[in-house]
């Protein structure tokens, strides 16, 4: 909104060989990366300063978080601990964003919609839990059904409103316009659009069980896309790398850094002993907005990169739930394999920090891979 009001019509309608740097200097808004500064600067200060009358006004409203029978004893403790902050989160990434991106972009807007709708439904599992007092929420087959709305959704308007191409950019795969064995078509990628908004949303909600842990290694994946957003939507980089370029998803730098500010809002109030937790209202919100700006910017094979502690997390409740019910032995003390760790004898706080390193170093790995193509 900024980019208008600042740069459309102040600096290009400011006489040219003019002696005033005030407005010499809006000549900065331009650039995606100032902005994209900025709105992770917004998104954080907006996170810091509504958080505390976000944390009380739930706490006002009785909506509290309710706690597994089944899961570790010592998580008792936490019943009652105002949920559904990931409002704040939403609400912080909207905002700045709004603010600080070009609004004419439809990839913005769409990661925008899909962010908003991922949260719709884990609000309705929140609101199920808390007022309900119905401790698993939506039915899985309900959640099922929304996730894959949003994903036929998101595929729908790459197909009528974008120029999508619909290749697949794989990981050290070289593909020239002479060579484009990775074409799949439209049909084929609304299927990999589903798994991969479905896989990304419900991993990032698996997580979501320890204080701070989903939150910071969303800062971390977050902080990872912003940088491989940045060189897919620049040509110079997307040619120098071999990416798909990708010029329209610009914006969703923008995007992603509101992204990265507001996790770290979040984290202030989220980290041991949390004030606050995001419910499924921020987990799903937070995995749809991983897996849209990866299907943008053709980064879906980087999420297990990008991701990899939500992909560790989602693969151990998976491999736990088929070999009880193809053996009636369970292969972890307890799945997500955070609570395996939690009854093996790590604290709490031991268990996110040695993920956080792990998350760092999947990130590291994801950069990594740029140039080896």
């Amino acid at each position: 909104m900024l980019y208008y009001f600042l740069y459309e019509l102040v600096f290009k309608q400011y006489p040219a060989g003019s002696e005033s740097y005030l407005f010499k200097g809006l000549n900065v808004i331009q650039y995606v990366t100032f902005r994209t500064t900025w709105a992770t600067i917004s998104a954080l200060l907006i996170s810091l300063l509504l958080g505390g009358r976000v944390i009380d006004k739930l706490a006002a409203l009785k909506f509290g978080q309710e706690i597994r029978q089944e899961g570790p004893e010592s998580h008792q403790a936490k019943k009652g601990t105002p949920t559904m902050g990931g409002v704040l989160i939403i609400g912080s990434v909207i905002i700045s964003t709004v603010i600080w991106a070009r609004l004419d972009s439809t990839y913005l807007w769409l990661a925008l919609i899909s962010t908003a709708l991922f949260g719709a439904i884990g609000f309705a599992d929140d609101y199920i839990k808390v007022i309900k007092k119905r401790n698993l929420g939506l039915t899985g087959k309900q959640k099922l059904l929304g996730q894959i709305a949003i994903a036929v959704g998101v595929w729908a308007v790459l197909w009528f409103f974008a120029n999508y191409p619909w290749n697949l950019s794989i990981p050290f795969l070289k593909e020239t316009a002479t060579t484009n064995i990775t074409w799949v078509g439209p049909w084929v990628y609304l299927a990999f659009i589903v798994f991969i908004l479905l896989g990304s949303s419900n991993a990032v909600n698996l997580t979501d069980g320890l204080d701070g842990l989903a939150i910071s290694v969303t800062f971390i994946a977050m902080a990872a896309l912003t940088g491989l957003t940045y060189v897919t939507s620049d040509a110079r980089w997307s040619e120098y790398l071999n990416l798909t370029h990708k010029p329209e998803a610009a914006e969703l730098t923008v995007f992603c850094g509101a992204m990265v500010g507001a996790s770290l809002g979040f984290l202030w109030y989220n980290a041991p002993k949390a004030e606050v937790f995001m419910g499924d209202v921020g987990s799903l919100a937070i995995g749809g907005a991983l897996g849209t700006v990866a299907i943008l910017t053709k980064q879906e094979f980087m999420l297990p990169f990008i991701g990899g502690i939500f992909i560790i997390e989602a693969l151990s409740v998976m491999i736990q739930v088929a070999s009880f019910k193809l053996t009636g032995r369970r292969v972890f003390k307890m799945s997500p394999i955070h609570h395996h760790f939690e009854l093996s004898g790590w604290t709490e706080s031991k268990v996110v920090f040695r993920f956080v390193i792990v998350a760092i170093l999947f990130a590291l790995m994801s950069l990594s891979t740029l140039k080896l193509r």
